[in-house]
């Protein structure tokens, strides 16, 4: 895993420095104390794949303007908006190992500073002048609030079905992938059959992302995670390694992994006992399993482009996705 990813961080490093530089640049409100909260989530460790999407895509495209990675930062701030209002949602502690911002500033500044990065965001989408990509940039946001809100009328809920669960991710996760690459290709004025090829392509990758991310929660301890182990779990959010389990445990089993799940105070040994029902019932290689469909579907999108250098990069993030611990 670190092979690889010092080989992505290698060949996009100058980019990741311009969208940082960006990222910085366009973060100018009126108050500083919006400047603060957003900082807080901007610039505490994110990794940038999104924006760093578009701006491959954009390559792979043949883009020759010069606004990719200012209208790349629009999906980090869309994207940084919404885990401002999640983490409250939520009732989070932590996030990528800091207090949630609104554990510092209160509820009212951290929705308001999420309302101000969406509305930043729709404003450099808007200094594009393509009608289409606003519609790109202002669906993401539609779908992104749709899965929160179905997510959360089915908190807790053990009946949430596969497809269910699938409409959800979509709409929180892959959405903002697919509409990174989407954008980026319209962006470019690609073809219809690049925009399709590249839409697929991150579309896939979000889901096996999220994917991959629901099994991080189970495998990794809170040092890695940023944030409590099984706090999706507390927070009522039931993920592809449970529901798969809960299909296929017998009666006994599936009863004990249902008293764990109800219970959000539930303890480090009953959460230990968790993993180990997920881990007899294929709870977590049954999700391991479907995250590297979604990869391969992501790289066999990637097939009809010309091989590059940028080509390569989409393959290994597309890999890195499963390998990643956190």
């Amino acid at each position: 895993m670190n092979d690889l990813k010092t080989r992505i961080l290698g060949l996009v490093n100058e980019d990741l420095v311009d969208i940082e530089a960006e990222l910085e640049h366009h973060l100018n409100p009126h108050l500083d104390l919006v400047r603060e909260v957003a900082g807080h989530i901007l610039f505490s460790g994110g990794k940038r794949l999104r924006p760093l999407l578009l701006v491959l895509a954009a390559r792979m495209c043949n883009y020759r303007g010069d606004y990719d990675k200012t209208f790349s930062i629009s999906l980090e701030y869309l994207h940084a908006a919404t885990l401002l209002h999640d983490d409250l949602i939520d009732e989070a502690e932590l996030r990528r190992g800091l207090p949630v911002a609104h554990s510092i500033w209160g509820n009212a500044t951290t929705i308001l500073v999420g309302d101000f990065l969406l509305a930043r965001a729709l404003t450099i989408a808007a200094g594009t002048g393509n009608i289409e990509i606003i519609k790109v940039v202002a669906g993401i946001t539609e779908n992104m609030s749709q899965g929160e809100i179905h997510q959360l009328s089915r908190k807790g809920d053990l009946s949430l079905s596969e497809t269910e669960y699938r409409e959800v991710i979509w709409r929180k996760t892959a959405v903002l992938f697919e509409g990174a690459c989407r954008s980026a290709a319209l962006l470019a004025d690609a073809s219809a059959e690049r925009i399709e090829a590249l839409s697929t392509y991150g579309a896939n990758l979000g889901l096996a992302f999220q994917m991959a991310d629901d099994l991080i929660d189970y495998t990794s301890d809170t040092k890695a995670l940023g944030k409590k182990a099984g706090a999706d779990l507390r927070e009522g959010k039931l993920t592809l390694p449970v529901i798969a389990a809960l299909q296929t445990a017998g009666d006994q089993d599936r009863e004990r992994m249902a008293t764990i799940i109800r219970n959000p105070s539930f303890t480090i040994d009953d959460f230990e006992t968790l993993k180990q029902l997920l881990e007899r019932h294929g709870g977590l290689a049954y999700t391991r399993d479907k995250a590297r469909q979604h990869v391969q579907i992501a790289k066999d999108a990637l097939l009809p482009f010309e091989p590059s250098v940028t080509t390569g990069i989409l393959n290994d993030l597309a890999d890195f996705t499963l390998q990643r611990r956190a």
